[in-house]
């Protein structure tokens, strides 16, 4: 066991000032940070036990993405006629499947946040919000790490990068944003209702087909592509492919975005608080 490793029991054991009964909603967050380190020691945890017990390792992190890539290359470019996305559409494909894939593991994870860990979520004395925290972290780090297999495709097909490519930092934050709001709202609700963590999953696999991963909102006919453009993944995938993929951008699809992952996040974050301690005498 790692130093660090070592130090997370004391670490989530130490006490802060208030109990998470007694914070109001502005204390909250400052609560959360007063816990970063703690939040740092899980991560790692996190990471470094999904990569040690599996020999392909990082490789986990993009193999499926790439999977999902090269078979929707293969039907839309070889099979069938492609009329979505853009050229190289490889490259197209990854941009979009990547986020997916953060997106899709950090909300399943993230529901399951407090049931998965109640032991600890009883005995520790942390906010709560720590444990769907680590998941959006954790998963958000993997991420990061698999784009340099972004890149490599992009110059491996001689796609075009340009200044935009700096608007992955901003795409990265509003992707945090919003499924951090999401992970708050669902965490505590599936705590009280078991039967949703199996809604959830039915609904992440329906919304990957009406979320502009293999296709672009542009791509959509009227009336349909105005639906579209409501996907609040939509103007965050548009960010991710911008630096590869200059004219995608819809800075409404962006300012939409915005608007509803942090209308997520504040109501995720209400919900949490509403429902922490009917959480506690649950679980």
């Amino acid at each position: 066991m790692s130093v660090d490793e070592a130090a997370v029991p004391a670490v989530l054991a130490a006490r802060t000032g208030g109990s998470a009964r007694r914070r109001g909603m502005v204390a909250r967050p400052v609560a959360l940070w007063q816990r970063r380190r703690a939040i740092r020691l899980l991560v790692g945890r996190d990471l470094k036990v999904r990569y040690a017990s599996s020999a392909l390792g990082y490789l986990w992190s993009v193999l499926e993405p790439l999977l999902l890539a090269g078979i929707y290359w293969f039907i839309f470019t070889q099979v069938f006629t492609r009329t979505v996305g853009a050229e190289p559409y490889i490259v197209f494909l990854i941009a979009g499947l990547l986020p997916w894939t953060w997106f899709n593991g950090a909300v399943t994870d993230a529901a399951r946040a407090l049931h998965v860990e109640a032991k600890l979520v009883r005995s520790t004395n942390v906010p709560r919000e720590v444990w769907v925290v680590r998941v959006v972290l954790s998963k958000g780090v993997e991420f990061l790490l698999s784009l340099p297999v972004l890149f490599l495709f992009a110059f491996l097909y001689d796609a075009s990068v340009d200044w935009q490519l700096l608007l992955l930092v901003p795409a990265v934050l509003l992707m945090a944003t919003l499924v951090l709001g999401i992970g708050l709202l669902l965490a505590p609700l599936v705590v009280l209702v078991r039967d949703l963590e199996r809604i959830v999953r039915i609904a992440l696999r329906l919304g990957f087909y009406a979320s502009p991963v293999i296709f672009a909102v542009q791509d959509v006919p009227e009336p349909w592509d105005a639906v579209f453009s409501f996907n609040p993944l939509a103007g965050i995938f548009e960010l991710c492919r911008a630096g590869f993929f200059p004219g995608v951008v819809d800075w409404g699809h962006v300012g939409l975005s915005v608007a509803m992952s942090l209308g997520m996040l504040l109501v995720g974050w209400a919900v949490f608080a509403r429902l922490e301690r009917t959480v506690l005498k649950e679980i």
